[in-house]
Order: C-alpha cells, then structure tokens, then sequence
C-alpha cells in the first residue's frame, strides 16, 4: 500500500485530466459532469472508480435539465492496489482515463484493449 495525501492525491487527478487533448478536456468541460475523489466506493464494492450518468453518444436534447455526471475516484482502493508512488499516480490516471471512457460511451472491452482497464 502506497498512502499519499489527499493534496497529492488531488493533484495526480488534475494531472491526468491536463494530460489530455484540448478537445477532448473541452468536450469533458461542456459535458456537465463532475470529478470526485471518494475515499471509499459503497459497500460490498470493488471499484477504484465509478461512472454515474448518460454517456454523451445516448444523450438528447430532449432530455431536458438532469443532475450533472459523476466520476468517483476512490482513494483508498488504489492506493491499497499500488506497489509504489508511481505506480499509484499511473493507477489514477488509468482510473481517470477509463471513468471518462465511460463518459464518451466506451465499453469495458474497448477500455481494456485502450490499457485502460
């Protein structure tokens, strides 16, 4: 287990969301979702992240006004699952980078064959 604090550990999300093309972080920005980092998933739940929402290839602009999306990244399981500091850091932004996969309407089987799985 490798325990950083939650600034360092904020700041290792912020790192991979500025990793990211211009239009894709532009696409995230206008897509009314929110980035949280959770220490923990619920209970009975194996997760190091969460996607909650409507992806964007199966919204509409008939849907009217809905809460904003929320990716959860959890703390706590990741770095229980990392070896070292960098190994954490590569942990979360693989996390970040699949959850947003999620958002932009990817499958579990095209996120591993990203290696973001």
């Amino acid at each position: 287990m490798v325990a950083i604090s939650e600034h360092d550990f904020s700041e290792a999300v912020d790192d991979a969301l500025d990793s990211l093309p211009d239009e894709i972080a532009r696409a995230i920005a206008e897509a009314n979702v929110v980035i949280l980092i959770e220490e923990e998933p619920p209970p009975g739940e194996n997760l190091l992240g969460l996607y909650e929402g409507i992806p964007l290839d199966r919204r509409s602009v008939f849907d009217g006004y809905a809460q904003p999306d929320r990716i959860l990244v959890f703390r706590g399981p990741l770095q229980r699952v990392s070896r070292d500091r960098d190994h954490l850091v590569e942990q979360i932004r693989v996390t970040v980078l699949h959850e947003l996969g999620h958002l932009f309407g990817m499958s579990e089987e095209r996120l591993h064959e990203l290696g973001w799985g």
